[in-house]
């Protein structure tokens, strides 16, 4: 069995962050661990405080896995602030773990930022380059390449300039512009994309945090790149079709579909 761990934030309400992750690893046959940077106050409607763990706690729980456990994958969600980031920037250079995929969550599903506006040079110069792979939606690349993303052809450049930040491959999800979501992989010099029917539910809360571990086990699993990308989406889709209508925002995806 595969060790994955995930670098994230808590989501108390059960739907995304350190929660998402941990199910999305078990559903998948992995062992999973984790290292919570933040606490947050949310549900699914809103986002109410967010606590961040001090630094020294994060770097501490980032030793307390590596210096007993082999980790075969690293998923890296939340992280809000610089200190946070330049903190696991120096725990992953002391490590240098391998499939290291990075979700860089900006923004809840309700639009709070998960952020801050001033760690952004920080995720552009400290963690990207550690990526394996980096899975933005629509949105974060905007943000992470300071141009706005409307085409195809955008988004591909978009890939291309985060790559040449370091990140090895790219994934750009689609989800946010009209018609079928599609999502474009930069993988090894190449394009691929990826369509996926647009699912009537509003029950989506979690499905990036979902989608970056997915591939994350699919990868130390010993899947290609692209082959990785193919599973995780399909096994998100199913995921959003059985969705659950739990809380009166947006619900979670129902990560254990396949045992009910």
């Amino acid at each position: 069995m595969k060790n994955l761990l995930t670098i994230a934030g808590s989501d108390c309400s059960g739907g995304a962050g350190i929660q998402a992750d941990l199910k999305t690893f078990s559903a998948l046959g992995t062992f999973g661990m984790s290292v919570i940077t933040s606490v947050v106050a949310e549900n699914t409607s809103r986002v109410i405080s967010v606590h961040n763990v001090p630094v020294d706690n994060i770097k501490e729980q980032i030793d307390a896995v590596f210096e007993d456990i082999n980790v075969d994958g690293i998923k890296i969600g939340m992280l809000n602030d610089v200190h946070i980031m330049n903190a696991v920037a120096e725990k992953l250079k002391q490590y240098n773990p391998i499939n290291v995929v990075i979700d860089p969550v900006m923004i809840a599903k309700g639009g709070q930022a998960l952020m801050q506006q001033e760690a952004l040079s920080s995720l552009k110069n400290e963690i990207i380059p550690f990526a394996f792979l980096l899975t933005p939606n629509i949105p974060e690349a905007e943000v992470i390449v300071g141009r706005e993303i409307n085409t195809m052809e955008d988004m591909k450049n978009a890939a291309l300039k985060i790559h040449n930040m370091g990140s090895k491959n790219v994934i750009i999800k689609g989800g946010h512009l009209t018609g079928d979501a599609i999502d474009v992989l930069y993988n090894d010099g190449e394009f691929f994309t990826f369509t996926s029917k647009r699912i009537n539910t509003k029950n989506t809360h979690g499905t990036g945090c979902t989608l970056s571990s997915a591939i994350t086990a699919y990868i130390a699993k010993g899947y290609t790149v692209k082959e990785a990308v193919e599973n995780a989406k399909s096994y998100v889709t199913k995921a959003i079709e059985k969705s659950l209508p739990i809380g009166k925002g947006n619900g979670p995806l129902n990560h254990f579909y396949n045992l009910l």
